[in-house]
């Protein structure tokens, strides 16, 4: 990939945001004439300071794509184990007249459990496309216990961007749909790849934000 534009921790504002489940916090990072918000929230074992949230973050300003990086209440509170999937979705409907605030169109999406939040929100709540980072096919060693419906029911351009070896579903296991692919060679569920591959973590993170902005650039 190319020299690409970085934003400064300076430029960066937190919003505080209430729902019915709870205080949500938004880490905003503005694009100048930007045409598009990203919305990505974080799995439910850890935050936004996940590689690769902080990789879009650092890119796609950019690229005139505002980044919004969501905690969810349950995160915010300092608590450990992520609600039900319905309090999930809860918090993220809570959260969405924020993120349409600027006026412009919005793509949903997040990593693992928030990958699945936006998958099943995205056509209720009016989203642009969806952004599936590591999306949790099936839990690691039940390949039976599919969570595919939610992928395929997004109902607006989704992308998947899928670790080669994510336990929860490498990407020769995704079924057919009209969802997009992006796999980062030898990466986890988490995008870290080992040490002796032939790609280093930084390339894998320059991958996968390329990837990412290229299909956003075909959104608009």
């Amino acid at each position: 990939m190319g020299a690409v534009s970085r934003t400064t921790a300076t430029e960066r504002k937190t919003e505080s945001v209430g729902t019915d489940a709870g205080e949500a916090r938004i880490t905003w990072l503005p694009a100048k004439r930007a045409r598009l918000v990203l919305a990505v929230s974080h799995g439910a074992g850890g935050g936004i300071e996940a590689r690769d949230l902080q990789a879009l973050a650092a890119v796609l300003p950019g690229r005139r794509v505002t980044v919004a990086l969501v905690e969810q209440p349950w995160r915010v509170a300092g608590k450990k184990l992520a609600p039900a999937p319905r309090t999930l979705d809860t918090g993220w409907r809570g959260l969405w007249p924020a993120l349409k605030a600027p006026g412009l169109p919005v793509v949903s999406g997040g990593r693992s459990a928030g990958a699945r939040v936006a998958c099943r929100t995205a056509a209720e709540l009016g989203a642009r496309a969806v952004l599936a980072l590591s999306f949790p096919l099936h839990p690691p060693g039940k390949p039976e216990k599919s969570r595919a419906d939610e992928l395929l029911g997004t109902g607006v351009p989704t992308l998947v961007v899928q670790g080669g070896r994510d336990p929860f579903g490498r990407p020769e296991e995704f079924p057919p749909g009209e969802h997009g692919l992006v796999e980062v060679p030898y990466a986890d569920h988490g995008f870290a790849v080992p040490k002796k591959a032939p790609l280093t973590q930084d390339q894998a993170m320059d991958d996968l934000a390329g990837a990412v902005a290229e299909w956003l650039d075909g959104l608009s």
